[in-house]
């Protein structure tokens, strides 16, 4: 079936290849081929010989240079595959430079339509899963793939540069083999701001040079784990920033110690046939403000085992993050300090002889009172982008699924 040479170009017809398929002039369709068998439309497209080309700044006379035969795919009309095709134009600009033209209805140099990319776009953001949206829009997986690239792209083009005065640093697991990717957080608009391969300092001081100078300026704060590489790197590239050890890598490295604490009391319980400890690990782990609240805690808390009193060293810690005066904060640190030096349980002194060392970082906390959640609440959903990409090898790919989700940009189709 062929519709060849529209008689009459009507509202209509105009309609149709504007909005419908987003050829404007000086383009217009010549042909309709539909193949019943293949299940497929091919719709051709040709471009007045005649017109005038010219460079887009200078606006200075182009001579056509050749013509070139190009191929995008479409929308999906009533189930049937569509595809545009056009002879494009090459032309040479007086400067010598040759450039091929864009045509209205696909993005330079790109094998789709915007319409369709669009429409991945949408479907991308309500599904999250590639293969997904892949198999219901009938695209093989690369093609989907090169969609977010040149999304995230135009989204990184369109980001304002305002000023992050908080920010949170972390690291993530994208692979097996122990390979870690830096990730910037943006605390006050629950984004991510960018992402590197690796974890070193160098890594880190790449992540932070995506920042402007201006935005690295007005850096106040930022929430991090206590990884020296990291600290090395804000030092460096952000001077007017303090660094805030991270509340819940605190209280996680708290309870890592109490954990600690059991093992080594239950081997010693076992060798004596006692089984007071057996299964109970992550009755230690929760937070019991009241043990009446929890009976069997309850026992398990009194029957004067060094594990009691390492959870009650850990417990105690959390009274720190409700001061409001740093030098209020001090003193209890110092009190705490004091009571776990004489605890004589190694795993918790430990942890607080790594507190003291870095003590003007916990004590940010009660200056600035930012805490990395939104970065662990995004490492959730990492992990999610993760399982749902069954795998990422290459980090790049990794990084355009990371930014497309979570990097809060304007992916629109201009």
């Amino acid at each position: 079936m062929h519709l060849r040479n529209y008689p009459n170009r009507n509202l209509p017809t105009v309609f149709f290849e504007q909005a419908i398929l987003g050829i404007s002039s000086p383009w217009k369709i010549v042909s309709v081929k539909l193949d019943m068998e293949a299940k497929r439309v091919e719709i051709r497209a040709e471009v007045d010989r005649k017109t005038k080309w010219a460079h887009p700044e200078t606006k200075l006379a182009a001579s056509l240079h050749k013509w070139t035969e190009r191929t995008w795919r479409h929308l999906d009309t009533c189930q049937f595959e569509t595809r545009i095709i056009a002879s494009v134009p090459s032309v040479k600009h007086q400067d010598g430079s040759i450039e091929e033209i864009a045509v209205p209805w696909a993005e330079r140099y790109q094998r789709i339509t915007k319409l369709l990319a669009q429409a991945v776009i949408i479907w991308l953001e309500a599904c999250g899963n590639v293969r997904k949206v892949a198999e219901i829009m009938r695209l093989d997986w690369g093609t989907v793939n090169t969609i977010m690239k040149a999304a995230v792209e135009r989204g990184l083009l369109r980001r304002e540069k305002e000023v992050i005065e908080h920010a949170g640093m972390d690291e993530k697991s994208f692979r097996h083999g122990h390979i870690y990717a830096s990730i910037l957080n943006d605390l006050e608009h629950n984004r991510v701001w960018d992402l590197v391969e690796g974890r070193k300092t160098e890594n880190a001081v790449e992540l932070l040079g995506t920042l402007s100078e201006e935005q690295r300026a007005g850096v106040k704060a930022v929430a991090l784990d206590m990884w020296p590489a990291f600290e090395k790197a804000i030092t460096e590239m952000l001077p007017n920033a303090d660094i805030v050890h991270d509340k819940l890598h605190i209280s996680s490295y708290l309870n890592k110690a109490v954990d600690g604490v059991r093992k080594e009391e239950h081997r010693a319980l076992i060798r004596e046939g006692d089984e007071t400890l057996k299964n109970s690990k992550y009755q230690w782990l929760n937070n019991f403000p009241d043990l009446r609240c929890e009976r069997s805690f309850q026992s398990l808390y009194n029957a004067n085992l060094k594990t009691s009193k390492a959870w009650r060293l850990k417990e105690s810690f959390s009274g720190f993050w409700d001061y409001r005066y740093i030098g209020a904060a001090k003193t209890f640190f110092k009190d705490w300090h004091k009571h776990v030096k004489r605890s004589k349980l190694e795993p918790i002194k430990k942890v607080a002889a790594m507190l003291e060392n870095r003590l003007q970082g916990v004590l940010n906390y009660i200056k600035h009172r930012i805490t990395n959640a939104a970065s662990e609440g995004m490492n959730s959903l990492v992990v999610r982008i993760i399982v749902n990409a069954r795998g990422l090898r290459a980090f790049p790919n990794f990084r355009v699924r990371v930014l497309f989700f979570l990097g809060k940009l304007d992916l629109s189709v201009a």
